[in-house]
């Protein structure tokens, strides 16, 4: 899982992030939150109101689902790959 979200009532998404990235992004925005139910080390919270651009959040998606596939075993990322 490298995203999570409710579809209907899409108010924030928690996302994966590099604990040290995760403290950044943190400080820098107001609707960067630790991330709610998970591990505050790894998962942001990102609140989805307006206030970051969709290019930025679409870049933090996307980081997020790299360290995913990055901590799967080989064969995992080959079938990944393959799809």
């Amino acid at each position: 899982m490298f995203a999570l979200t409710d579809l209907e009532q899409f108010v924030s998404v928690n996302l994966k992030c590099d604990p040290e990235r995760a403290m950044q992004l943190r400080e820098e925005f107001p609707a960067v939150l630790p991330g709610y139910h998970m591990s505050k080390k790894h998962w942001n919270t990102v609140l989805m109101d307006g206030s970051i651009p969709d290019k930025m959040i679409r870049s933090w998606i996307d980081d997020s689902y790299d360290l995913v596939v990055a901590s799967l075993s080989k064969p995992l990322r080959q079938e990944l790959a393959s799809l």
